[in-house]
């Protein structure tokens, strides 16, 4: 069965639970963004799944083969990650040799395109990059290699707006070349709201949502109306949160749109998903206490 399975995983540092009885499939093909606070159990998750980390409880099937030191199963699977994984005095061209040696393919003809299109000198070693030019050659290797899982952690930390557009832009070129699954670890999260098929949110290591972009940005809406005609509107209405500017009040409300009841005095938005993303994360902590 192709897709990455975790089932019952569960891993603790000391007294601390990052991530809780954690079951999730990931489908072959699709992009995934995963979202959470700091500390929420985003990167330890990637981590035991690409076998980086060792859970206590659980196991993670790739492909239906057990990934624990498992060479057959974790070559199928890249993770790009916030820490540098080489050794400092490489060379980026030192990088891709590595990379070719670990996976048994790389497309250098792919990354020379690319390091050109970012600007990059392959000459130059990991330990005089920029934070962006680390990612950046992070990215091109993460590109280049032909594996059906990429994992990428956080991937345009340091970018600037035009060489994160060129991201997204190589991202979605990269799933039509290959249709591979890709997830998105990020906190931009407007920035990859277009990109993403599936949202998966956690939240104090459990998964507290899992379902397509479409499906949870119809989940709920944003109101718009004077204060009073607001009010009257809201009650008995899950509002996750409101905001007021002179006269004018808006809301948002996690339940099914009846346009029906809406009146002419309210205007009706849908949800962006960097506040719906804020305003779970934080209802579950509140209920959590």
């Amino acid at each position: 069965m192709n897709g990455i399975s975790i089932e019952r995983v569960s891993k603790k540092f000391g007294s601390v639970v990052a991530l809780d009885n954690i079951n999730l499939s990931l489908e072959a093909g699709k992009i995934y963004g995963l979202l959470g606070r700091n500390g929420a159990g985003k990167s330890t998750l990637l981590n035991v799944i690409s076998n980086r980390l060792f859970a206590e409880e659980g196991k993670v099937l790739i492909d239906g083969d057990n990934a624990i030191e498992n060479d057959k199963a974790l070559t199928k699977l890249y993770y790009m990650s916030e820490g540098n994984c080489y050794p400092e005095n490489y060379s980026v061209n030192d990088v891709f040799q590595a990379a070719k040696m670990l996976y048994g393919e790389f497309d250098f003809d792919y990354a020379k395109k690319l390091c050109k299109k970012f600007d990059l000198n392959t000459k130059k070693k990991i330990k005089s990059l920029s934070t962006g030019y680390a990612s950046i050659y992070k990215i091109i290797t993460a590109l280049c290699l032909p594996v059906p899982y990429l994992f990428l952690d956080e991937p345009v930390l340091g970018l600037d707006a035009n060489h994160r557009e060129l991201f997204y832009q190589l991202i979605l070129e990269d799933y039509n070349r290959y249709e591979r699954t890709i997830v998105i670890s990020t906190h931009l999260i407007e920035e990859v709201s277009g990109l993403i098929e599936e949202v998966i949110i956690i939240n104090k290591g459990k998964v507290i949502r899992k379902e397509s972009c479409e499906e949870l940005l119809n989940s709920g809406y944003t109101v718009t109306g004077k204060s009073k005609d607001i009010e009257a509107f809201i009650k008995g209405k899950n509002v996750l949160s409101e905001n007021s500017l002179g006269g004018l009040r808006s809301v948002c409300i996690l339940g099914k749109l009846n346009r029906a009841e809406i009146p002419d005095t309210l205007e009706i938005t849908k949800l962006d998903l960097q506040k719906l993303f804020v305003n779970l994360t934080k209802e579950k902590e509140e209920m959590v206490g």
